[in-house]
């Protein structure tokens, strides 16, 4: 079986999914908290070798799944500022739909598992720079070095609501909400 991870990312793009985003990720979280599958399945991404899947974290797409914000363009991270900020409701989908992916999944709420796409880049030998997601324009208190931890604290949370059936991912007509 394989050790699937989850990667999280923001789309550098505006608060609505466009045709880049839904090839590039397995779901992605508009700016009102509604979520949207994109053009491929995880399990697209068990063989990277054919060229067809979600190409969403350069060197580490096999076995991972990718989720994203639908946010932050033309972010200017000296500045911390963009017309597309990642919303609160939005980040709480966000947290939800990982939770429920790492259960369905088998995904342990770990480091190595569940991760920014910053987290992944920092890991790589020779790091390229990723900033995704390395500040929140709703928490600014939170450092960038510790958005990842407050991410995985905010799945565990939403992992015990799913397990306990108080809260469920649905369909409502072209989306998903986690309700």
């Amino acid at each position: 079986m394989l050790n699937r991870k989850l990667c999280g990312h923001w789309t550098a793009g505006t608060y609505n999914p466009c045709a880049d985003d839904i090839s590039a990720y397995h779901y992605l979280v508009d700016g009102t908290g509604r979520i949207f599958k994109g053009k491929y399945k995880i399990e697209d991404n068990d063989n990277c070798y054919d060229g067809k899947y979600a190409m969403h974290c350069g060197g580490g797409n096999t076995g991972c799944i990718g989720i994203a914000m639908c946010s932050m363009a033309e972010f200017d991270l000296k500045n911390k500022k963009t017309k597309y900020p990642i919303t609160p409701k939005q980040y709480e989908s966000f947290c939800a739909l990982a939770a429920y992916l790492s259960i369905n999944y088998g995904i342990p709420n770990i480091n190595t598992r569940i991760f920014t796409h910053a987290e992944f880049d920092k890991r790589k030998a020779k790091p390229e720079g990723k900033i995704d997601i390395l500040y929140l324009p709703f928490a600014p208190q939170i450092s960038a070095t510790k958005i990842g931890n407050e991410f995985r604290k905010k799945v565990g949370w939403y992992r015990d609501q799913f397990k306990k059936g108080k809260k469920k991912f649905v369909k409502k007509g072209s989306h998903y909400e986690i309700i």
